[in-house]
């Protein structure tokens, strides 16, 4: 790389100048014709398969949701709320539950089981043209359920339950602190996945009151892995949406990510596992219970996947808050508001995850970065407080964003009639634990970056996607920038000698 070139591209990370665009790249972003509707959608050939791929991880017999729609003679029955559910478009009530909005922000993410415009209209044709069962011979092999399956992760090589709780069908929400876990760990282990679930007695197609998945009772779960019998240390002063900050910090603490009902589980960047210490045990004074309106006794199943023996990682997790816990003020019977956050990256980051919580008012949230003379929209999502989910970017397409960047977020709050999470939208609504209260924070996962990871990874994603000058990437804002091996070093030179010193020399 020449001098002039390696000046200008740290000219450009030290002041945020460089080429904004209205477009973003993606390889599979082609101008492409819908495809058309076969003359006969039956459910052996068009159906089923949509539903074993996005449907039936809850929609199967012992799954989670209230029926099974695994074979004709159990789907047949509910084509048309089949229909309706998944037509609704990225908000609360959708089926499959995943809320992001695709006409704008990164589209590229990990376990992705929302449906393809083309499969909601093969849907909704299905069911308009009656439901046709169709050729026994086109039915797709049935999936097999086991173990390996029914954990996202696979089979985990370590499961904590915590202790059980009874959950009235009349008691209101409660929030607090549930007995230390012990894991039972006897060595050091970097943990590559972790899944929380939850266990009820809750038989499936029951009825209850809507909320927290029409089964669940716990709504999420703040905790962490702690050594009981290590000395405490002071934390940095930090506010409540620092989630390490919400414990004492000991050598032996590890956080992990924020358990909500309805949540996928967490895969750490490869360079990013975490720590989980011999001898620790799972705490959490922050568990939020609310009731399903039928007496419930469940507890938590977490399941931890270990990277190799000897790994080590190589980034850090990244320590800034993204919320406002604060001054959330939501008035009574309105339908269109909005709450804003802000927080400076002081480092370079990757973020991992995009993750909404908000509660009950909560309809929507947008993640946006501005840096230079960019501001982008990272992405859109729905939000339904009965059914919370975060999304995990591909690694080729998780945002890589420079120290000074902006990240806004924004959420649309409806607390009106319309709004069925909500019990009585004549209520103002404040900052608060409970359903009837409010959050505000983005609890996605994020790792600061060096400045040599950060080349790397942009370099890296440069080759790998054959991006060019021309290109233009959400969330990576240099990645169209002629890129230097190596973070050219940007120390000041040496003062000039003083006539006296250079007559000492």
């Amino acid at each position: 790389m020449t001098a002039r070139r390696l000046r200008s591209w740290s000219f450009a990370l030290a002041a945020g100048t460089f080429a904004a665009s209205a477009t973003f790249w993606s390889p599979s972003v082609q101008a492409q014709a819908p495809a058309a509707l076969p003359a006969e959608v039956t459910f052996t050939k068009h159906i089923a398969p949509i539903l074993q791929r996005s449907c039936e991880n809850c929609h199967r017999s012992g799954g989670v949701a209230p029926m099974a729609l695994q074979t004709y003679e159990q789907s047949r029955p509910w084509a048309r709320s089949i229909k309706a559910r998944t037509g609704i478009g990225p908000r609360a009530g959708v089926m499959p539950p995943w809320y992001v909005e695709k006409d704008i922000g990164i589209q590229h993410f990990k376990n992705d089981p929302s449906l393809s415009d083309h499969e909601i209209a093969l849907i909704a044709k299905w069911a308009d043209t009656g439901a046709q069962r169709g050729n026994p011979a086109d039915m797709p092999p049935a999936r097999v359920w086991n173990d390996s399956t029914q954990w996202s992760i696979g089979t985990p090589d370590l499961v904590v339950k915590t202790s059980e709780v009874m959950v009235k069908g009349t008691a209101p929400d409660w929030w607090g602190e549930i007995p230390p876990t012990p894991t039972g760990l006897t060595e050091d282990r970097y943990v590559s996945a972790v899944e929380v679930r939850e266990v009820n007695d809750v038989d499936s197609g029951g009825t209850g009151r809507e909320t927290v998945g029409g089964r669940y009772v716990f709504h999420h779960m703040i905790w962490q892995t702690k050594v009981l019998d290590a000395p405490e240390e002071p934390v940095a002063p930090g506010d409540i949406f620092n989630i390490a900050a919400l414990f004492g910090q000991t050598p032996g603490t590890t956080t992990w990510p924020v358990h909500e009902v309805g949540r996928e589980p967490d895969f750490f960047d490869p360079k990013s596992a975490r720590l989980l210490k011999a001898g620790s045990s799972i705490v959490s004074d922050s568990v939020h219970l609310h009731s399903n309106g039928r007496d419930t006794k469940a507890h938590l199943e977490i399941g931890f996947k270990f990277m190799p023996k000897g790994y080590k990682p190589e980034y850090r997790t990244s320590n800034i808050s993204l919320g406002n816990g604060v001054d959330i003020d939501i008035k009574g019977m309105d339908a269109n508001q909005q709450l804003n956050a802000y927080a400076v990256l002081t480092e370079h980051t990757k973020i991992l995850s995009f993750e909404p919580h908000l509660h009950a008012p909560g309809a929507r949230m947008c993640l946006e970065a501005s840096w230079g003379y960019t501001v982008e929209t990272i992405n859109c999502v729905g939000y339904d407080h009965n059914w919370v989910r975060g999304y995990d970017y591909d690694d080729d397409h998780a945002p890589l964003l420079p120290k000074g960047t902006v990240l806004h977020i924004v959420g649309f709050m409806n607390n009106s009639p319309t709004n069925k999470n909500v019990p009585d939208p004549r209520n103002w609504q404040g900052s608060g634990n409970r359903s009837v209260a409010n959050m505000f924070i983005d609890l996605g996962n994020r790792v600061s970056l060096t400045d040599d990871q950060f080349l790397a990874e942009m370099n890296a994603r440069k080759a790998k996607l054959n991006l060019t000058r021309s290109s233009v990437m959400i969330g990576c804002p240099l990645c169209n920038l002629p890129l230097p091996e190596k973070m050219p070093s940007l120390a000041p030179a040496a003062p000039a000698r003083t006539p006296q010193q250079q007559q000492q020399q």
